[in-house]
Formats: C-alpha cells, sequence, structure tokens
C-alpha cells in the first residue's frame, strides 16, 4: 500500500497533532524530494507555529523545484506580510495570482499589501475582484467597502457597507464607516447618528464613533 504522507501530515496538522504532522511532512520531502508539495506543506506547519525563519527557506525550496507553484508565494507572501514587508509581499501575492491560485484570498492580500504602502488605487481592482469572488465574506467586503470610502467613492461604498450590516448585523467597524460616510457625503444626518450610535453600542470602547457622533450631534444644534 502506498502511503500518502501529504495527507496524513495534513490531516493531523487539522487536527493540531504537529508532531506528528511534521514526521509526515519529512517523511513525504524524504519519499519525493523533488517534488515542491511536502516543502508547501512543511512551510504551512512552520509558519503556523511562528518558526519564520524555516518557513521561509521550505517556501523558497519549493518555488525552486516548481516556479508554478502558487501556493509557494502565497505562504511566503504571508510570512512577509507578516513581517511588514509589504513590498515583498506584494510581489508574490502577484506571482500567486499569475500562477492560478483559486479564490479570494491573493487578491485580497495584495490589495492589503497595497494599502500598507498607501497605493490605495493600485489595490482598488484587486479588493475589487476579491469581494467578486467572496460575496459573502464580511471581511473582505467591509475591506472593499472601507477602500472605497478612503477614496472618497461613496456612492459604491454605500452598497457594500450595508452588504456587511445584512451579513453581519453587529459588525461595529461597518456601523462606523457607513455613519462617517452619511456624515461626510449626504444630508442623512438620522443615518449618521444611528450608525455611529451602532458601533459605540456594540463596541463601547470605540471612542472615535463617540467622538464622531458628538461632532454631527452639534452640527445640528
Amino acid at each position: 500500500m502506498i502511503v500518502n504522507y501529504n495527507e496524513l501530515g495534513i490531516e493531523a496538522f487539522q487536527a493540531k497533532r504537529y508532531d506528528e504532522a511534521a514526521q509526515a511532512f519529512n517523511d513525504a520531502i524524504e519519499a519525493n524530494p523533488e517534488e515542491a508539495v511536502g516543502y508547501i506543506n512543511f512551510g504551512n506547519l512552520l509558519a503556523a507555529l511562528n518558526d519564520t525563519e524555516r518557513a521561509e527557506r521550505f517556501f523558497q525550496k519549493a518555488i525552486t523545484l516548481d516556479e508554478t507553484a502558487a501556493t509557494a508565494y502565497y505562504g511566503l507572501a504571508n510570512l512577509y506580510y507578516n513581517s511588514e514587508r509589504y513590498t515583498e509581499a506584494a510581489t508574490l501575492y502577484q506571482k500567486a495570482i499569475e500562477h492560478k491560485l483559486e479564490g479570494a484570498d491573493a487578491y485580497y492580500m495584495l490589495g492589503k499589501s497595497l494599502e500598507q504602502q498607501e497605493n490605495f488605487k493600485f489595490a482598488l481592482p484587486y479588493m475589487q475582484r476579491a469581494a467578486e469572488l467572496a460575496p459573502f465574506d464580511s471581511q473582505v467586503r467591509l475591506s472593499y467597502g472601507i477602500l472605497l470610502c478612503t477614496l472618497e467613492m461613496f456612492e459604491q461604498a454605500e452598497p457594500e457597507l450595508l452588504a456587511v450590516i445584512e451579513m453581519d448585523k453587529d459588525n461595529a467597524d461597518a456601523h462606523y464607516n457607513l455613519g462617517v460616510l452619511y456624515a461626510v457625503s449626504t444630508q442623512n444626518t438620522e443615518g449618521a447618528l444611528y450608525h455611529l450610535e451602532r458601533a459605540f453600542t456594540i463596541s463601547p470602547a470605540f471612542e472615535q464613533a463617540k467622538y464622531i457622533y458628538d461632532l454631527v450631534n452639534q452640527r445640528l444644534q
């Protein structure tokens, strides 16, 4: 019987049996040292355990073995993003996309990397694509809505923020951003106050929401 060490390792990893997962991935690499997948899986395990230096080496080794290994680029990009190496992360997320990594994650993280560098206009198409690919992911939709607000594209931002609230009615950030949007771009003062109040009711430590709420209230008097 042929043993699939990678499958055994992934099962152990998901069950948080990390020593067992490490052994399985090591066995996978020894059995097929020229295949990238074992290195990628071991890299993901090391990244989850915050062993960044070793994880980096495993992802880099996977890429030398297979220059089209999208998940290796993505894993390495996440390491760099978490280390605030946003320029390098953006390049690697782009590589993951070029090599056909499925789903919204690479687009979303590329958008976030560009945002961290204050390249908001460049981030926009990637965040938009992430929202198209993951329409029921409230975090993706929220990030897209906030980016639209940052670019003062308020008409496009409003339905994104409303969609987040429909999915997650207690999302304080969505209420806050929608409240600010109404305050700065519409005459809908009632809507602004309602959503700002919801934000600091849901999250009592949300001082900025209270501050903007008071400012809008003063404007009425």
